[in-house]
C-alpha cells in the first residue's frame, strides 16, 4: 500500500466517522472509520520508515594503500 492508499484510508475512515449518520443494524460506522485511520497512520509510518532505509546513503571509503615490502622504491601495484 502505497502512501495514497493510506491517505485514502484516513480520508475514508474521517468521512464515516465525523461525516454521516448512517444507522446500520449490527454495524458501527464510527469504530469502522476509526480502525481505518488507524490503519492508514499505520501504513504511513511504515511507508516512510521503508523510504527512509532506501535513501540513506552510504559515504564510500576509499581503498588503503599500502607500500609493496618486495619493492625496494616503496612504490604500490
Amino acid at each position: 500500500m502505497g502512501l495514497g492508499g493510506c491517505l485514502l484510508l484516513i480520508a475514508g475512515g474521517a468521512i464515516l466517522t465525523f461525516a454521516t449518520d448512517w444507522e446500520i443494524s449490527g454495524f458501527n460506522l464510527d469504530v469502522a472509520g476509526l480502525i481505518m485511520m488507524a490503519v492508514g497512520l499505520i501504513g504511513i509510518a511504515a511507508y516512510t520508515s521503508i523510504a527512509r532505509r532506501r535513501r540513506a546513503v552510504v559515504s564510500p571509503v576509499a581503498p588503503v594503500v599500502e607500500p609493496d615490502p618486495l619493492r625496494d622504491d616503496g612504490r604500490t601495484l
